[in-house]
């Protein structure tokens, strides 16, 4: 167990590479309860959101999901998160756990000339990731529904033993899978999801089901590609030098952080996030230098070892005349700078791996 955003949360249950491999190759469980959760209700929701998001919330449809990012006025990314369609005035937005209050303070602070209320129910709305290759087959059995038919960032709101239960095609491991949210259910009366986290244990134990901590989450969603806030993403980076562009809309019309951001397009970006991948031996961490033809060109923001690949991978900063596919570089380790290359995320092969995977 260990601390994170004000929760005790479990790092590991039986070990973060087991944990990680059930998840790519089978079928793993995740209590993601620490994440925020926000309602936000009223006529103007639409485009009050439209206004405090990146993305275009007008191509939402009922129970469709969009991934999305708060921009603050200087085009920084206070912080990544998905927005779910329940109806035409409600919303339900799903942010990081270490920024919960502060989210919820920026969604106030800018909803003043708009028509709309704002709840948090992070408290009160319990959240489960079942991921991977058998997660359909998993729920399945033990919600009793038929899910094959929804579709990837798609979503079904529905009664489960007497409780509305919101399950979305989505998640943040590369691989196929599901987020369900409980709705009112307070985290002092718990037993409606450990119930539930228990059917899904017991639905799962075909499939090589294994209950994974945030060790495992995070060295999944690096393998994918996927960001960290805090440490890939700050209110100091921005989403074109993030390559995070494919959620900002500029032609939707104006937002928190437009103008920034397109200054930072008519200038260019000086430097850019990219995948590393090891050559020698060692594994990237946060805060070291990336170096190429002998001066510093960067810094890595994440790093683990890939279960996968079996060896060092990590994301960073590069200047952005190294940033192109295939350019050596070296990450200054303790005592020596050791050979990477940069790649293309995901770092898996496609094929064999995540959700667009055609093998079996």
């Amino acid at each position: 167990m260990g601390e994170f955003a004000g929760f005790s949360m479990p790092l590991w249950y039986e070990g973060i590479i087991p944990e990680h491999l059930a998840v790519r190759n089978a079928v793993g469980v995740f209590d993601v309860t620490h994440m925020g959760r926000c309602l936000v209700e009223g006529k103007d929701a639409l485009p009050f959101l439209n206004y405090v998001t990146t993305n275009n919330v007008r191509r939402l449809k009922d129970f469709q999901v969009q991934y999305t990012l708060f921009c603050n006025p200087s085009g920084g990314i206070k912080d990544d998160l998905t927005i779910c369609r329940l109806s035409e005035e409600k919303f339900l937005l799903v942010y990081n756990a270490s920024n919960r209050e502060k989210d919820f303070n920026w969604l106030r602070e800018n909803s003043r000339s708009f028509d709309v209320q704002l709840r948090d129910i992070s408290d009160e709305a319990p959240m489960i990731a079942v991921q991977g290759p058998y997660a359909v087959k998993v729920l399945e059995k033990a919600l009793k529904k038929d899910l094959a038919t929804v579709r990837r960032f798609r979503g079904l709101l529905f009664k489960h033993e007497g409780r509305e239960v919101l399950v979305t095609r989505t998640g943040y491991t590369g691989e196929d899978g599901f987020e369900l949210i409980l709705f009112d259910v307070p985290l002092e009366e718990p037993d409606p999801v450990l119930q539930l986290w228990n059917s899904m244990l017991e639905a799962g134990k075909e499939f090589g089901i294994k209950p994974c901590g945030l060790g495992a989450r995070d060295s999944l969603r690096l393998e994918a590609g996927m960001c960290l806030y805090g440490n890939d993403i700050t209110e100091e980076t921005n989403p074109i030098e993030a390559d995070l562009k494919f959620v900002v809309k500029l032609k939707k019309g104006d937002f928190i952080g437009r103008d920034a951001i397109l200054k930072v397009l008519e200038e260019g970006i000086k430097r850019k996030r990219v995948g590393i991948e090891m050559v020698d031996k060692g594994i990237p961490r946060h805060g070291q230098a990336i170096w190429s033809d002998g001066e510093e060109i960067g810094f890595v923001t994440s790093g683990t070892y890939s279960p996968i690949l079996r060896k060092g991978i990590g994301m960073g900063y590069v200047s952005i005349e190294y940033a192109k596919e295939g350019q050596d570089v070296y990450v200054a380790m303790k005592n020596r700078k050791a050979k990477a290359k940069v790649v293309r995320w995901p770092f898996y092969d496609e094929s064999r791996y995540g959700w667009k995977r055609t093998t079996e």
